[in-house]
């Protein structure tokens, strides 16, 4: 077949976009934190306005829910839409084990350059600079405890664990009120709570705030921090401290606060992408 023939014409492959295709790697939301999704959208667009964008989903429970492509099927359609480079931006908090799963995805996908940009805190300094955007509200000493709720891997074997204990043991050191415990994986909820307990820490500090370092705050932080029952919440005022989480008002609703409604997260993230934008350029 001759590419210039009748049949190669209508066979044409689209042109050749010289800018990399931006794909964003997301879990996904199935309620009200769609809008967070949505925001985040908008802040691309504005920073990236040459760039096309698209979006792969990780949560295959909510893929099926929403009908929404999973990055394999994202990285498809960008190839067919005439790409040969794309960078792959996760917006997840840690390193752990579902970008392991996205950096296998884009190695062996074949036919394009794919560069699978940095988590949010991929390095201590970004660790540090999201504990300056997060530290207005802890708590002071005089006011009260303040617990970090990370997500955290069941897997022992996990490489994050590293990142996660060394959170651990910054936060400890940088602030004598402040702990931290992961929903699964460690440091422990419950050896941290038993801590709490032995350490009668609330007759000394009586309130303690919940802090989830978590994109957004879903059932994570509705039912296994704040629930009624079998939660943190619980257990803390089982002790008898008071207990609160940061909350915020999105269109006149009132819901718990992730890290997206923090001033400057959302800009590590484009950050992020725009470093791996420009080594992509190289490649």
């Amino acid at each position: 077949m001759h590419q210039r023939g009748y049949i190669g014409r209508k066979m044409r492959l689209p042109k050749l976009h010289k800018d990399p295709a931006i794909i964003i790697a997301a879990f996904g939301s199935t309620n009200k934190n769609r809008a967070v999704l949505e925001e985040f959208q908008r802040d691309l667009e504005v920073r990236f306005p040459s760039h096309s964008i698209y979006w792969g989903y990780t949560s295959e429970i909510i893929r099926k829910k929403l009908k929404l492509p999973s990055l394999q099927q994202t990285l498809a359609q960008v190839e067919s839409d005439g790409f040969r480079k794309a960078v792959v931006q996760p917006i997840h908090i840690f390193p752990g084990t579902e970008y392991t799963q996205l950096a296998e995805t884009c190695e062996f996908f074949p036919g394009m350059n794919v560069f699978l940009s940095e988590t949010l805190l991929h390095r201590w300094d970004f660790i540090k600079e999201l504990l300056e955007i997060v530290e207005p509200e802890f708590f002071t000493p005089e006011e009260g405890l303040n617990l970090i709720a990370l997500h955290g891997t069941p897997l022992a074997a996990d490489p994050v664990n590293i990142v996660y204990m060394g959170m651990d043991n910054l936060l400890t050191t940088l602030y004598p009120n402040v702990l931290a415990a992961t929903v699964e994986g460690v440091p422990d909820h419950e050896a941290v709570l038993a801590k709490i307990k032995r350490d009668n820490l609330a007759d000394k500090y009586k309130r303690v705030k919940i802090i989830p370092l978590m994109y957004y705050a879903g059932i994570h932080v509705d039912d296994d921090l704040m629930g009624e029952e079998d939660s943190w919440r619980a257990a803390l005022e089982d002790m008898g401290f008071t207990v609160e989480c940061p909350q915020v008002t999105i269109d006149g609703e009132t819901r718990y606060k992730g890290l997206a409604h923090y001033p400057g997260v959302n800009k590590g993230f484009l950050d992020r992408l725009e470093r791996t934008l420009e080594l992509a350029e190289y490649y």
